[in-house]
């Protein structure tokens, strides 16, 4: 299912015009170019990177589909480091002269193989010249070279005044498509077309964490996994269109800059649709960091718009059209699907509304109306660092959100962790409690109370209550010490919220004290009324709290901290 969505992604793209490479072709960064004259005369290196000191990166072109590369020697054509094009490895790998000479020479056949006939395009000859002229000492003592081959950095060829590389002048293209287009006698178990199936697949980069130089979706390189003498790739025939189109897609998906990729976590996440559809240029947002021209972007007003189009909107806002969310974590040689989510525009709206709906929760006047994944899944994080976020628990937490089923119980474990360990109780820290707890109550119908948006004076649930209690206490320690730098949040918060009776009896003697210390004695009674009024019906301070009902005090916590700072209307 998800080659064959990659692959119509490719086949829409590829209809519509969009930016993705051609059959035989890929879009790969060239950081520098060999600048020849038209009779392969070397003119000059010119430096295609962008950018400042290591974030400098090179310009993206149309090249020819690397070659799959493995221990033994195999060139690219028209591209390659210093060591296939020149013969010029880098300094710092033992290569042996004999290696050497075999990777330049493999470079050069290439060219002649895949174009015995040199003259039919000018771009050819000049590069077939060059390299046959071995003459390079200009460009080993151009000012460019020294970087070019410590780094070991891709070369490919422009002829002087061109605006194109070599291999995207035209003549080189028609062959190279020409013969991509070759059929076999196998059929696909993607497409179902008969094809020609490929044995190694091309590899897939842009993964956060995996191998730079990529890594394979698809691919059998065990003796246990072969099946009836069949090797590698013909295990699972997978046609070479087919395997061309899903590979150029994900990697265009995947690519640095792509508007269609996010990181969630160790998973790095691409989505498409099955057709052209606005919600491809919003999902990102929507779990991004805020634009820093609109720091407060409501979304759940954006996506409303996805939700349910009024009759007669236009074709690309239709809410049938499949969408597709994929998420890929590195895995040794391999990468591994984190997860996987197919459903409708529609459902996949409605399911964030939805998650944005439970994670709502009273704030400051400055703080967002809504919080990015990122900000939910860092406030579970060791010193608020995206790092430290569990690995596993980033695409758990995705897939509740668009599937709209229950959130991991991790997810509140590891907030409520983080609450106890840093006694801070934060806008994204309560509002991811909040809504697990709200969740958790939808859908296994327990005889809670949900928990409510802003304080709930109604609620009885003794987490709730003990967690308004222990906001009160705090505060009447405020107010009977000014300046105070550590309240009891800073002491007993943890012991408190877990196990009360080792604390609360304590805080209520102390509470006395702090009370007679107030010179407003009004203030000192509305205290007495309050925590009369949470109190009233508590039979005893329990021994321990649950994990919910712990989550239930740090919100009931919150909710009493934030009604204290809320102006009352008369």
């Amino acid at each position: 299912m998800i080659l064959q969505a990659l692959n119509n992604y490719y086949n829409r793209t590829a209809q519509g015009g969009g930016d993705i490479a051609a059959p035989g072709f890929q879009k790969q960064q060239i950081p520098f170019l060999i600048i020849l004259g038209q009779d392969g005369h070397f003119v000059d290196l010119q430096d295609t990177r962008s950018g400042e000191g290591k974030k400098k990166v090179g310009k993206t072109f149309t090249v020819p589909k690397a070659t799959k590369k493995t221990s033994g020697v195999a060139a690219n054509l028209f591209y390659d480091t210093p060591a296939y094009v020149l013969g010029r490895p880098r300094p710092d790998q033992d290569v042996s002269p004999d290696k050497a000479l075999k990777q330049r020479q493999a470079f050069l056949e290439r060219v002649k193989d895949s174009f015995p006939d040199t003259s039919i395009d000018i771009g050819i000859s000049a590069v077939f010249s060059f390299l046959e002229g071995n003459d390079f000492h200009a460009l080993f003592e151009h000012p460019l070279w020294k970087e070019i081959e410590e780094k070991g950095l891709l070369l490919s060829f422009k002829l002087d005044g061109d605006n194109s590389l070599v291999c995207e002048r035209q003549a080189i293209v028609q062959v190279l498509g020409r013969v991509s287009g070759l059929k076999g006698d196998n059929v696909c178990l993607v497409s179902g077309e008969t094809d020609k199936s490929v044995r190694l697949h091309t590899a897939i980069k842009g993964v956060w964490g995996a191998q730079t130089s990529g890594a394979n979706l698809v691919s059998f390189n065990l003796k246990a996994f072969t099946s009836f003498g069949k090797e590698q790739g013909f295990n699972a025939p997978v046609g070479e269109r087919t395997e061309f189109a899903y590979t150029t897609a994900l990697n265009t998906l995947l690519a640095k800059g792509s508007r269609q990729r996010l990181q969630v976590g160790d998973a790095s996440t691409v989505f498409w649709a099955e057709k052209n559809h606005d919600f491809e240029n919003i999902f990102a947002n929507i779990f991004g960091e805020p634009a820093k021209e609109n720091p407060v972007q409501d979304y759940k007003n954006l996506i409303s718009l996805f939700r349910a189009p009024e009759t007669g909107s236009k074709p690309e806002l239709d809410p049938n059209t499949r969408f597709y969310v994929l998420g890929l974590a590195p895995n040794a040689a391999r990468i591994a699907v984190r997860f996987w989510y197919n459903g409708t525009v529609k459902e996949v709206a409605d399911n964030i509304y939805q998650h944005f709906e439970d994670c709502s929760i009273v704030h400051g006047p400055n703080q967002p109306e809504t919080l990015s994944l990122f900000r939910l899944l860092v406030s579970t994080a060791i010193q608020g660092e995206s790092k430290n976020i569990q690995p596993s628990l980033s695409g758990e937490f995705l897939r509740s959100i668009l599937a709209g089923t229950p959130y991991p119980q991790t997810l509140l474990s590891a907030a409520i962790r983080r609450l106890r360990a840093e006694r801070e109780a934060t806008y994204p820290r309560i509002s991811l409690i909040k809504a697990v707890l709200v969740r958790n109550t939808r859908y296994s119908n327990r005889n809670f109370k949900e928990v409510t948006m802003s304080l709930d004076k109604t609620n009885v649930n003794i987490g709730y209550r003990l967690g308004r209690l222990f906001a009160v206490l705090e505060k009447v320690q405020e107010e009977g010490n000014p300046g105070i730098n550590a309240t009891i949040r800073d002491r007993f918060y943890g012991a408190a919220s877990s196990t009360p009776v080792a604390v609360f009896s304590h805080l209520m003697k102390l509470k006395n004290y702090h009370i007679s210390k107030l010179e407003n004695r009004g203030r000192a009674t509305n205290f007495e009324k309050m925590i009369g009024e949470i109190v009233d019906g508590i039979d005893g301070f329990p021994s321990h709290l649950s994990l919910p009902d712990q989550g239930r005090f740090a919100v009931g916590y919150y909710h009493q901290r934030q009604d204290f700072f809320t102006k009352k209307d008369d």
